[in-house]
């Protein structure tokens, strides 16, 4: 059994020695705000949480989640706080049940500070955490209440990846009532990150329904920002397209 505090001492020391101040100089180009960082890429963030359980495949998935929670407390960096995902990324399909939810939304609510950290969480935590757990999806439709942007953002980027998702031998088809639905109540949201969240999942959707994405768009779209009208539309045939901006967001 690991000791919770002393491993996370270890991976947030592992993770300073790995520190570039001119990478993390560039990194700021990708948010409108100023973040805090230590400019350690993803990909290496990942790996030290890998390596660190490579000698400890037999660290249960429930002290995982405790060194998730005490990595992220500590967190006074952009990349310890995907170091604190990372932690979990190997059990989240089977290792874990609904209490991670919980957990992830408190954590958007309280650590996540930019669409960075937000999309993290979603593509690489939440996503194979949903391929095991499908019945939990629904759950996120609750995010959109929230009172975080990014738990916001969430409701939509954690389901980007469902609208038509095979997964084992069958195929999930998000309903379509529940991309509808997220958007028309996020249509007002003030947020930036929010609304492009928003049209991603309307974009993806497109893809697989194009006609009923078309539709949403025609009853919607004096109501929509005009970001999030033209992201929606961005990949669908160029014909449809036109027609749907020249209706009143060319």
């Amino acid at each position: 059994m690991i000791n919770v505090p002393a491993a996370a001492d270890e991976l947030s020391k592992t993770l300073a020695a790995r520190a570039d101040p001119d990478f993390a100089l560039r990194m700021q180009r990708y948010f409108p705000h100023e973040i805090r960082a230590l400019g350690v890429g993803n990909a290496a963030v990942v790996e030290i949480a890998t390596d660190y359980f490579r000698e400890r495949r037999d660290t249960p998935a429930a002290t995982r989640l405790l060194l998730a929670e005490e990595v992220l407390a500590r967190a006074s960096y952009h990349e310890e706080v995907l170091l604190g995902f990372a932690v979990l990324h190997k059990v989240a399909r089977s290792g874990l049940g609904g209490e991670l939810l919980d957990r992830c939304e408190h954590w958007l609510e309280t650590y996540v500070s930019n669409w960075a950290q937000c999309d993290d969480m979603c593509l690489k935590l939440l996503y194979p955490f949903f391929v095991g757990h499908l019945e939990l999806i629904p759950r996120t439709r609750d995010w959109v209440a929230s009172s975080s942007p990014w738990a916001r953002r969430a409701a939509n980027v954690a389901v980007v990846k469902f609208v038509r998702r095979k997964v084992g031998r069958t195929v999930f088809e998000l309903p379509l009532s529940h991309v509808f639905d997220n958007c028309v109540r996020l249509m007002h949201d003030d947020d930036a990150y929010v609304q492009k969240g928003s049209g991603w999942l309307l974009k993806v959707t497109a893809e697989a329904h194009p006609d009923e994405v078309a539709e949403f768009l025609r009853t919607w779209h004096a109501d929509m920002p005009r970001d999030t009208f033209r992201y929606a539309v961005e990949k669908m045939d160029p014909r449809l397209r036109r027609s749907l901006m020249e209706r009143g967001q060319g």
